[in-house]
C-alpha cells in the first residue's frame, strides 16, 4: 500500500473508533434501564416484573400489601408503578426465601412504611449473612432490612377483600420458603421453589433439600386448582399443570443420579453423562442450570448434604 493510501485508511479506521460509544475511554455502552411492569389478576391484584425475583402487590383501601422485594436499586421505579394504581400507604411485605434479588429492597420498603414478614430462619439469615470467601469480615445488616414479624405455620392476613394465605413449604429451595396464595385473584406465587424456566437450585448452603422440595412441589399442586395463576420466582406466569409437570422431572432425574451413584459413578462422571439432555429444550437450561441441579442431586444422595 503506498504511504498515501494507508494514511486514509488509518484516518478511516481513527474516525469510526472515536465515534464509536465509549470508545475512547474503553467503556461498554451504557444499558438501558430496567423496566417495571405491572399485570394486573382480578380486580387488585399485580403482579411485578423488574429486576431480580418476581414480585406481586395487592392493593385497597386497607393498605399495600406486597409479596418480595427485588433489587434496592430499583425500589423507587417499583413504587412510581404501583403508585399509579394505588395512593394508599404500603402496610406489609413477606419474604418468600432468603436470596437478594427477593430481599434486597427491603430496608427501601420498610423505610417507606411497610411492615416485613418473614420465615423464622429466613430472619436468621438474613440477620447473620455469611462472610465473604475471601475472608474479610461478614457484611453490616441494617436494622430496618430484618423482618419485625415471623411465622412458621398456615397464616391467613385479611386485607382489601382478600384472604391472603402464607404457607410454609418444606425445606426446599432453602430452608425459608413460602408460598403465598390469594383465591379471589386465583394467583399462587411460588417464590423460587418452582421456576418456570430451568432447573431447580436446591440451594443446600441455605438449608435447601431434595425430598423437601419434591415434597413442596406437591404441596403447590395441591394449592393450585385448574383455572390457577401461577407465579413463579423467575419465568413465565403459567398454571397447575407446570407445577406437576416439574415435579415429575425432579423425581425421574433423582431415579438417574440415584442409578449412577450405586454404580459408583463419580460427581464429575455423572456430571459428563448430561443425564438431563432429554428435558433441557422443554425445561430451558438457563445460566447452566442442569448442571448445577445434577450436581446438587449427587450432593444430596451421596449424603454430603442434607
Amino acid at each position: 500500500m503506498k504511504p498515501s493510501r494507508a494514511l486514509a485508511a488509518l484516518c478511516v479506521l481513527g474516525a469510526a473508533v472515536a465515534a464509536a460509544p465509549g470508545a475512547a475511554s474503553g467503556q461498554q455502552p451504557a444499558q438501558a434501564p430496567v423496566q417495571v411492569v405491572l399485570t394486573k389478576f382480578g380486580n387488585n391484584f399485580y403482579a411485578i416484573d423488574g429486576q431480580g425475583g418476581r414480585m406481586g402487590a395487592l392493593v385497597g383501601p386497607d393498605g399495600i400489601f406486597v409479596v418480595d422485594a427485588q433489587s434496592a436499586a430499583i425500589t423507587d421505579r417499583i413504587m412510581t408503578e404501583v403508585r399509579k394504581v394505588s395512593q394508599e400507604p404500603l402496610k406489609l411485605l413477606v419474604n418468600t426465601h432468603v436470596h437478594a434479588d427477593h430481599t434486597g429492597g427491603n430496608e427501601n420498603f420498610a423505610k417507606l412504611g411497610a411492615t416485613l414478614i418473614s420465615r423464622p430462619l429466613l430472619r436468621e439469615r438474613l440477620a447473620k449473612p455469611p462472610a465473604p470467601a475471601n475472608g474479610g469480615p461478614a457484611p453490616t445488616v441494617a436494622p430496618m432490612s430484618l423482618p419485625k414479624l415471623t411465622f412458621d405455620a398456615p397464616t391467613t392476613i385479611f386485607m382489601n377483600g382478600e384472604s391472603i394465605e402464607l404457607t410454609p413449604l418444606p425445606r426446599a429451595h432453602t430452608d425459608g420458603d413460602t408460598a403465598v396464595r390469594f383465591p379471589l385473584a386465583n394467583v399462587l406465587m411460588t417464590g423460587d421453589v418452582f421456576r418456570s424456566t430451568g432447573y431447580p437450585n436446591i440451594d443446600l448452603g441455605n438449608g435447601g433439600s431434595l425430598t423437601g422440595l419434591i415434597a413442596a412441589l406437591t404441596k403447590l399442586s395441591e394449592m393450585a386448582g385448574p383455572e390457577t395463576k401461577v407465579l413463579p420466582g423467575h419465568g413465565n406466569i403459567t398454571d397447575r399443570a407446570a407445577i406437576v409437570a416439574h415435579r415429575d422431572m425432579v423425581v425421574v432425574m433423582q431415579g438417574r443420579v440415584a442409578k449412577l451413584v450405586a454404580e459408583g459413578k463419580t460427581r464429575d462422571q455423572v456430571l459428563a453423562a448430561k443425564i438431563t439432555a432429554d428435558y433441557d429444550e422443554k425445561v430451558g437450561n438457563a445460566a447452566g442450570s442442569a448442571d448445577r441441579f445434577v450436581g446438587q442431586l449427587f450432593d444430596s444422595l451421596r449424603g454430603t448434604a442434607q
